[in-house]
C-alpha cells in the first residue's frame, strides 16, 4: 500500500514501461466492473431517483461482479483467492435475496427473472 501523497515516477506511467502494460499502476491490475457498467446497472435496476442501495440494485451489482470473476476464474484456475472473494459474494448476494424475498415477494420475482439468476 502506498502512502498517501505518494507519486510514482513519471517513467512508470509511459505506454511502452516495461511495468505500466502488465499491471495497472492505479488497481493493481486488479479487474473491476468499470465505472459506466456500474452506472448503467445502478439506473436500470433503481427503484426509484438516486437509488443506491436497495437490493435489487446490490443484487445486480454483485450479480455483475461474480459474473466477471467467473470469466477470469476460467482464466485463472488457481487462482484461489480470487475464489474466495467470489464466494464471499455470492453469499452477500443470497442474504439479500433472502432479504427480499422475505419483505417483499412480488419484487424478488421480478429481480430474479430480469437476471437471470435460478430460483
Amino acid at each position: 500500500m502506498l502512502r498517501a501523497g505518494f507519486k510514482l515516477p513519471a517513467v512508470l506511467y509511459k505506454e511502452n514501461s516495461i511495468i505500466c502494460p502488465v499491471v495497472n499502476i492505479h488497481n493493481g491490475g486488479r479487474e473491476m466492473i468499470s465505472k459506466e457498467k456500474k452506472t448503467e446497472i445502478i439506473q436500470k435496476y433503481a427503484t426509484k431517483e438516486g437509488d443506491t442501495g436497495s437490493p435489487e440494485v446490490q443484487v445486480a451489482v454483485l450479480t455483475e461482479r461474480i459474473k466477471e470473476l467467473t470469466e477470469h476464474l476460467k482464466a485463472n484456475p488457481g487462482d484461489h483467492h480470487s475464489a474466495r472473494g467470489m464466494y464471499k459474494m455470492i453469499g452477500q448476494r443470497r442474504g439479500l435475496l433472502a432479504y427480499l424475498k422475505k419483505k417483499d415477494i412480488e419484487r424478488y420475482r421480478s429481480l430474479i427473472e430480469r437476471l437471470g439468476l435460478r430460483k
